[in-house]
């Protein structure tokens, strides 16, 4: 690659009191670029191009850009806490040290996985196999959901929509293998051939279980039609997008009558919850064919689906034939990727997973730069209060709803960095006899954790995410934000703080003030500012809200992927109002800076045209085809093209910075172009 060398200089270098230094750097924002595609037909490539030239994506991965650069570089540090740990062999047991090593250790050792075999949830298979009546059905339905498994339905403890002081016990639709509905019934070659391949995977995983050959494609063929059956009652994604129509609370005598062959009372006992007087159910009609399958479906079938369900759970845990297998349909067939990646890479995921909050101590201690986390509450506290301004200045609503969202932007809790408490993992054990059976005991003791939580006050300093994971969430039931510390990372800038166009771009717009419009979005907009589900909009504001989503809806549903593709506009509205939200807080902010106020160039660069790049570097994501259809059919999320073009195609600053005028693919008509916050 030829990178473009840029002088930075490093003012507070100083070794030993003697002198400040100059560094040069390759700058991100030069190199990445490729010059021969124009901004004005098609930013993310101009913007991004170069890098995908120099960088094709791996064999062993479903894309490449800036999550898989940031990704490497955490993997790397935490398979050096787990080597570490598992090199540990007289660490006390109980300690952090020695459930990391030994959890890590078990993943590492093949040997004893093969050996092994299925001995791991020989117990799982047979109470499935003891099965006899619709009552033992249930109870091993039940059973399955505290292992980690999903059979039938989806089920979980969480704040309840209307009453987010309350943990609420959630139903709601699931048991989908191939996990989306449309994937079975829609007619595109692409879909037909991954049905077509799916059933030949479930034939392959079958006999790894114990069925001869004619067996195996008889129980595939149930099992496909039993998941048919499943998928004709179940929501489109765009559907289960809208809060009040997917709530639906009603007392256990009410949801008994509404499927009156299952006893949801034995169900939650089996889950490990009783005196339980209502549940939340997310999609009825689902639950009513549910009911119904139950008897259209003999008890062998059935104890056929659900021996699938958990080996489809297991089967990254278990011995080589089944992994490949696995790897083979959904890496593959879904992802169009070829080749698996090493084995720590998914020993250390699976590690993480489980013990994260571990993890998550030595990260903070050993890994995270020190002063990430007041930095990213700066950044954070600055874009809440260009919100606040433009809230205020806001043409289309009315004093009485702005003083309400005013007021829930003040209320906005910002977690930044990591948890002031980490979680209490005492309670499980792990050890290094075998793998699947510490994912086993790790997913009982989650269950468990989540179970607990019922019937008591919700804790609201809780995170759902580890310091060392590179995302971002808002959660409208606290009206909250959590921004892990790890999003301090900018690659290109390791061991030097980016310039302020940078991070206002990529930490200030795509995670904080992205973040904070999720507060706002079509979803975000019916909870309160204490989290409750309740309108606190005018019926005038709420209409002229909707008109502008309307807007933003119709404009990406314009968008082609694989040629006759389209984003799903509908389902990704959340996500493309937040993305439009957050770019345009994070330029505001940025204004407000020395930086922008200077207009002082780096590495050639205007300020405002390095917020706009960096903004772009935010979302350098290539994904391969497989990868991308899979995209369209089950993310919220749009394309990361999309993602910058998208946003970018409405802002005037873009226009007048890269010269876009009428002709060019990067130009709306001002009447299409969206201003919503």
């Amino acid at each position: 690659m030829n990178y473009i060398i840029s002088l930075i200089i490093i003012a507070a270098l100083s070794i030993s009191g003697i002198i400040n230094k100059e560094i040069t750097f390759a700058d991100p924002l030069i190199s990445h670029r490729d010059t021969t595609v124009s901004a004005a037909e098609d930013f993310f490539l101009y913007a991004n191009g170069g890098w995908f030239k120099e960088n094709p994506i791996s064999p062993s991965d479903r894309s490449n850009g800036i999550f898989n650069t940031i990704g490497d570089t955490i993997n790397s540090q935490i398979k050096q806490i787990c080597e570490r740990s598992a090199a540990d062999t007289q660490a006390a047991l109980g300690s952090n040290k020695q459930k990391i090593g030994d959890f890590y250790a078990s993943g590492m050792d093949t040997v004893s996985i093969e050996k092994a075999g299925l001995t791991p949830i020989n117990s799982e298979m047979k109470a499935i196999e003891k099965i006899s009546d619709v009552t033992s059905l249930l109870t091993s339905i039940a059973n399955l959901q505290t292992i980690g498994a999903s059979p039938a339905f989806s089920f979980y403890i969480s704040q309840d929509d209307k009453i987010s002081s309350k943990q609420a016990a959630f139903f709601r639709q699931g048991g989908l293998g191939l996990g989306d509905r449309d994937y079975y019934f829609l007619n595109d070659p692409r879909t037909k051939t991954i049905r077509k391949e799916y059933e030949n995977h479930l034939k392959s995983m079958m006999r790894f279980i114990g069925d001869n050959e004619e067996t195996a494609a008889k129980n595939a063929s149930v099992i496909m039609k039993l998941e048919m059956d499943l998928a004709k009652s179940s929501r489109k994604l765009e559907a289960l997008r809208d809060p009040l129509g997917n709530y639906h609370k009603m007392s256990i005598s009410k949801f008994n009558k509404l499927t009156p062959a299952i006893s949801w009372s034995l169900i939650l006992k089996t889950m490990g919850l009783t005196q339980v007087d209502s549940v939340i159910v997310g999609q009825p009609e689902f639950f009513t064919s549910l009911n119904k399958l139950l008897k259209k479906y003999t008890i062998s079938e059935w104890k056929t689906y659900l021996k699938w369900d958990l080996i489809n759970s297991y089967s990254s845990f278990l011995n080589k034939d089944i992994r490949d297998q696995n790897f083979k349909f959904f890496a593959t067939v879904m992802g169009g990727v070829s080749q698996q990646k090493p084995r720590w890479e998914g020993v250390v995921n699976q590690t993480d997973g489980a013990l994260g909050d571990l993890i998550g101590q030595v990260y903070v201690a050993e890994y995270l730069p020190k002063g990430s986390k007041e930095k990213l509450m700066e950044i954070g506290t600055n874009i809440r209060n260009v919100f606040a301004d433009h809230i205020e200045k806001l043409d289309w609503m009315s004093a009485v709803t702005k003083k309400k969202a005013l007021h829930k932007l003040s209320t906005m809790i910002m977690k930044v960095g990591y948890p002031d408490k980490w979680k209490d993992l005492s309670e499980l054990k792990i050890d290094r006899k075998s793998y699947c059976s510490n994912v086993l005991a790790a997913n009982i003791w989650a269950h468990r954790e989540m179970i607990n939580k019922f019937g008591k006050p919700v804790d609201r300093n809780a995170w759902d995410m580890q310091p060392h994971t590179y995302n971002a969430y808002y959660n409208p039931s606290n009206n909250e934000i959590v921004v892990p510390a790890c999003n301090i990372i900018v690659p290109g800038f390791e061991g030097r703080m980016p310039d302020d166009a940078i991070l206002y771009s990529i930490i200030g717009g795509s995670t904080f003030g992205h973040e904070m419009t999720h507060g706002f979005d079509d979803q975000g907009c019916q909870y309160d500012e204490i989290g409750n589900l309740n309108n606190w909009w005018t019926k005038d504001d709420l209409n002229k809200f909707r008109a502008k989503t309307k807007l933003i809806v119709n404009q990406f549903n314009q968008f082609s992927v694989l040629g006759d593709k389209k984003v799903n506009g509908d389902a990704t509205q959340g996500e493309n109002i937040a993305d439009l939200g957050g770019i345009v807080m994070g330029l505001e902010a940025f204004k407000n800076t020395a930086q922008f106020k200077s207009n002082q160039k780096i590495s050639g660069l205007s300020p405002i045209r390095r917020f706009f790049l960096g903004y772009a570097y935010a979302w350098m994501v290539n994904i391969n085809d497989e990868s991308l259809a899979n995209q369209i059919m089950t993310d919220v999320h749009a394309p990361a093209k999309f993602r910058i073009n998208g946003p970018l195609s409405n802002m005037m600053e873009f226009y007048e910075e890269f010269n876009i005028k009428e002709g060019h693919k990067m130009f709306l008509a001002p009447s299409k172009r969206v201003v919503i916050w």
